[in-house]
């Protein structure tokens, strides 16, 4: 069985948690020890999983990531009202080979899909993304990844697989189960235009820095979207996360990443949620751990719902252009926009048919003046050519 590979708690961790009030995260999170084993998994919602794999980070040998620090910042933090079990499964050590690693964060991460289980991965780099995202082969069909990166992360072809290339490896390598990657938070200056000319013929999306910290809320259709997200931490600026010369002078603020993380917690659709690059210092562990919180949070606040013209919880408004209607819905309880992407965009496909998209306010009253968001076409000229 592939969880006997995982590492316990550190005792350490666990005599700190004795000292912890009774409603601090640490004293109410189910966890693996050394004594006890690991946890029981029938009634858990959330399973946390430190990786300390670093052969493949990105030039200098990486140190090694101090997940027990991380998880003292972590528990130390009170409970929200919330419904959630949360386990803690321990650690996954590097093994033989890196590819030994995968197997096993591969292997655990699945388990924990197939149970509907939303593991919460944190990794000292971002090469862990691949055997999480190989978790779902056999699961589903097609998958949504988004980044929240800095850099797109493709590298050149012949390079191994490393904190900057895992992306050529995830678009190449059969089966090829991804069906959209989107960046969240790129900066220019980081990323070759060979990279971005991939990004366009891909048909993939990318959101610039500037964009985001513009209008944070443009996150979140993206995020409604993903079965599975990818934090890199180096998107966050370096004053943020202590000052490491690993980070750059330009990048998310800490209330920014928070929010982006509540809406990937609040996301129906996502399975899988990644934290990479974490720095080891005392600011670093406080805002990891706070972002995994408000991820959290977020999911505590899902509500599933589908866009039904019917349906009492939804307005329709009908915009017409030049060529027919568009129809928008907007959620009375969550106040979140869906658009029928119509067959004017979807007439070259197989299907021929309209098909729903997650939208933003602003995506409609741009309709009003008859400007239809570049991203739509991408999403059906990806999908069904």
């Amino acid at each position: 069985m592939v969880f006997s590979f995982l590492v316990p708690i550190k005792e350490e961790v666990l005599d700190q948690c004795e000292l912890l009030p009774s409603q601090s995260l640490g004293r109410q999170i189910f966890k693996h020890t050394s004594k006890e084993g690991l946890p029981e998994l029938a009634k858990a919602n959330v399973a946390f999983l430190g990786v300390n794999e670093t052969r493949n980070a990105f030039g200098e040998p990486k140190e090694v990531l101090d997940l027990s620090g991380i998880r003292n910042q972590l528990y130390g933090l009170m409970m929200g009202n919330w419904n959630t079990n949360i386990v803690d499964l321990g650690d996954v050590n590097p093994g033989d080979t890196v590819e030994d690693t995968y197997f096993v964060v591969k292997g655990v991460v699945a388990e924990l899909i197939a149970k509907d289980i939303i593991p919460i991965v944190i990794g000292a780099s971002q090469d862990i993304t691949y055997p999480t995202y190989r978790a779902f082969d056999g699961l589903k069909n097609m998958v949504n990844l988004v980044s929240i990166d800095s850099r797109f992360d493709f590298g050149l072809d012949e390079d191994q697989i490393s904190t900057h290339s895992y992306m050529s490896k995830i678009i190449t390598d059969k089966p090829n189960n991804l069906f959209n990657f989107s960046n969240i938070g790129y900066q220019s200056y980081f990323n070759t235009q060979e990279e971005i000319d991939l990004m366009e013929r891909l048909f993939f999306d990318y959101y610039r820095l500037g964009q985001l910290i513009s209008d944070i809320t443009l996150a979140e259709p993206v995020l409604r979207n993903a079965h599975m997200v990818s934090l890199d931490a180096r998107a966050v600026r370096a004053s943020e996360m202590g000052s490491s010369s690993n980070f750059s002078p330009n990048g998310f603020t800490g209330r920014e990443i928070c929010t982006i993380a509540r809406y990937a917690g609040i996301s129906d659709n996502v399975s899988l949620f990644g934290v990479y690059e974490c720095e080891n210092n005392s600011q670093s562990f406080q805002l990891i751990s706070q972002l995994i919180w408000y991820f959290i949070e977020g999911l505590n606040f899902r509500i599933k719902e589908t866009p039904d013209s019917n349906s009492d919880n939804f307005t329709k408004y009908t915009v017409p252009t030049d060529n027919e209607s568009l129809i928008f819905y907007k959620s009375q309880l969550t106040e979140r926009w869906w658009v029928e992407v119509p067959s004017i965009i979807t007439a070259h496909t197989k299907t021929n048919s309209v098909a729903l998209l997650p939208c933003t306010e602003l995506d409609y009253l741009e309709a009003c003046d008859q400007n239809i968001p570049e991203r739509w076409f991408k999403a059906y000229k990806k999908g069904f050519n």
